[in-house]
């Protein structure tokens, strides 16, 4: 049961949700409840189990994020070798530190050893790297998938009762049967399993916590508000907007080094707005603008007609808190008539609704933008 809750947290790697690294282990009472299925079920009693994930399906405080601090404290000495490969062949410093909780597979029990790692440049604590080829959205093997799909929802609750999680998870361990076939589903249709090699959205829990950051930010530059606010949104639109919009960039300079672009798309055309932004403004790739002001200017018009030129394109997005004023609405309309650029806005409130879709997937985050888009358009002459 120790070795059990030892294995429960990996702040080296950092996977899972929370904002500050520092994960908490599971208690005695939770790692009771994951031992009890080895007297519970008797395939896990004579066999082990075939896939951690598995664990999911019958304890309630056991979800993705834990099953992913599990994996990766079994393979910490494999990580501790990656990292340090990488790490040389990067040219980044490591320095000499004690890892706790490192496996050994000789002994069957968890020790503490010294390696030569990256540090942490504010908490100092050492770090450990992950192959990108490991990573997924989820486990293949999750509680999600596994309800919407395999439940037998029908026979766990009756009209009109809610079905609650924990009603779940009591039934698969005197039904053990449901679980398996799912299980052997998923091994089936494990070369479904794929990953983007070139990109991982966020989680949904950290899409809120990234907006929820913005929201509670100041306008202006006072304490680096205006950074964090650029970062805070550099991080958050790449996974709104994937796959549509990919290959972003962050504080993207001209060649010549003059200007410099909050953030820019490529336009990949795979939906028929893209393809419509090409078509009508030549957008090859798509400027979106940062402003952590309390209203865009007449100065920050110009800044982003001076980008918006036939090398990106003539269509550009402000990411600002509140919508234009009628002045700066008139403005940019003004830009489209004389010279067709197009330049939309999307606020604090179109941001948080595309969080919200994001999380529920009704619609794709791109929608508000091509809202926005509408919108100006018909105030167009």
């Amino acid at each position: 049961m120790k070795q059990l809750i030892v294995a429960s947290e990996c702040e080296e790697v950092g996977l899972g949700v929370s904002s500050t690294r520092k994960g908490k282990r599971i208690g005695n009472k939770s790692a009771e409840e994951v031992l009890s299925l080895f007297q519970q079920i008797p395939y896990y009693r004579d066999n082990g189990f075939r896939h951690f994930e598995e664990i999911q399906l019958f304890v309630d405080s056991i979800g993705k994020d834990r099953i992913s601090d599990i994996a990766c404290n079994f393979m910490k000495s494999f990580l501790i070798d990656y990292t340090y490969q990488e790490c040389s062949n990067l040219g980044i410093v490591m320095e000499n530190v004690k890892i706790s909780s490192v496996y050994n597979h000789d002994k069957k029990k968890f020790e503490d050893i010294a390696a030569e790692l990256p540090i942490h440049p504010e908490t100092l604590k050492p770090l450990l790297l992950v192959p990108k080829r490991w990573l997924r959205h989820t486990p293949w093997i999750n509680y999600d998938s596994y309800f919407r799909h395999h439940c037998p929802q029908d026979d766990i609750a009756h009209e009109g009762e809610e079905l609650t999680k924990v009603k779940v998870l009591t039934y698969n361990r005197d039904n053990y049967g449901v679980v398996e076939a799912f299980v052997k589903e998923k091994e089936r249709t494990v070369n479904d399993c794929e990953c983007d090699p070139l990109f991982t959205q966020i989680p949904i829990i950290s899409a809120r916590r990234k907006f929820e950051q913005i929201k509670k930010l100041p306008t202006g530059k006072d304490n680096a508000a205006d950074v964090n606010y650029e970062r805070a949104i550099g991080e958050l639109l790449p996974s709104l907007l994937y796959p549509y919009l990919d290959f972003a960039q962050v504080q993207a300079r001209t060649d010549d080094g003059v200007s410099i672009r909050d953030l820019i798309f490529y336009n990949s055309r795979n939906h028929e707005f893209l393809k419509e932004i090409m078509s009508d403004y030549g957008s090859r790739q798509i400027t979106f603008e940062m402003k952590n002001v309390a209203q865009i200017s007449r100065e920050h018009i110009d800044q982003l007609n001076r980008y918006l030129q036939d090398s990106l394109g003539r269509f550009g997005v402000f990411i600002t808190r509140n919508p234009l004023k009628k002045a700066e609405v008139a403005r940019v309309i003004n830009l489209w008539s004389g010279q067709r650029k197009a330049i939309v806005v999307l606020s604090d409130v179109d941001i948080e609704q595309m969080v919200e879709v994001f999380d529920s997937k009704q619609r794709h985050p791109i929608d508000f933008i091509i809202r926005s888009y509408v919108q100006f358009r018909r105030q167009c002459p």
